[in-house]
């Protein structure tokens, strides 16, 4: 993985800490082109990396990777699955019915209605492999080296200590989709143990990270300590702590921290992409 990484909470309008500004971003994003010249910046500053879920308006942006090949034959795009809202606004609209018509595979909607609970509850692993495929279609012929699974997911999985079904979506990724699996939560320390518990060694981990110890569920200091002693390929998501942490403090904090292989940021301006991308260099030059 690249050192740095791009998001893209400010395109769909998420920001932890004004709704007024999650207004503007939603106006400022509402076309796709809006989105590209953002994306371009980053490129730009030197960020080849788009870490982003599969919300319904990435398959635009891909469709504009995929038809400007030269432009963009170094982009990687990492997804992270299953967009929630996506979901639960299908289901608002469609009913649970119609949803599952919309996103999942008919000979498993057949099968579904035929079985019902049983058929869910005897191959849950099947229909788990089908929803990641049906979610993947979208980043055809695009570089998609590590595919993420969402911390609603993740950390639903950890509290019902259901470890096998992660380590069942780190196998298939990697058989499936020639990639490797990533795992997004908000309990880190608890999420290497039980990895590692699964037999899985030195994953990859995207978690919130910060000076302020924003969204550390335990706290700064386990975090801090895990890094230290456990294997891990960790991206640091959140590291201004939704906006409480000046970014150069933020920043310098982060890059002192071991085990640290990425760090995710997303910002709305060249301005902004350049200024905390400078800071981790800078940071970087210091170790």
């Amino acid at each position: 993985m690249e050192r740095i990484l791009f998001g893209d909470n400010q395109f769909f309008a998420v920001n932890h800490i004004s709704d007024d500004k999650s207004r503007a971003q939603s106006i400022k994003f509402k076309d796709d082109s809006a989105i590209m010249k953002v994306l371009d910046d980053a490129i730009a500053s030197g960020i080849n990396t788009f870490m982003c879920t599969t919300h319904d308006r990435i398959a635009n942006i891909c469709d504009i990777v995929r038809a400007n090949p030269e432009k963009y034959k170094d982009f990687k795009i990492l997804p992270c699955m299953p967009y929630a809202h996506k979901y639960a606004n299908a289901v608002t609209e469609l009913g649970i019915a119609g949803t599952l018509k919309q996103y999942v595979p008919g000979n498993f909607f057949g099968s579904l209605f035929k079985g019902g609970m049983a058929y869910i509850t005897k191959d849950f692993e099947s229909i788990m492999e089908l929803m990641i495929d049906a979610e993947m279609k979208m980043f055809k012929d695009i570089n998609t080296p590590v595919i993420f699974l969402q911390n609603v997911i993740t950390d639903l999985l950890l509290g019902l200590r259901a470890t096998d079904i992660l380590v069942a979506f780190h196998h298939y990724i990697q058989k499936k989709h020639n990639a490797e699996a990533g795992f997004i939560t908000m309990n880190m320390p608890k999420l290497i143990s039980a990895l590692q518990e699964g037999g899985i060694e030195n994953p990859i981990i995207c978690a919130s990270i910060n000076k302020a110890g924003f969204r550390m569920s335990g706290g700064k200091e386990i975090y801090e300590e895990t890094l230290r002693n456990k294997k891990v390929r960790m991206i640091a998501m959140q590291v201004l702590g939704g906006g409480a942490i000046h970014p150069k403090e933020a920043i310098e904090y982060i890059c002192k921290l071991p085990n640290i292989e990425s760090i995710l940021f997303g910002a709305s301006s060249k301005i902004n992409i350049e200024s905390t991308t400078n800071y981790i260099h800078q940071f970087d030059g210091k170790k």
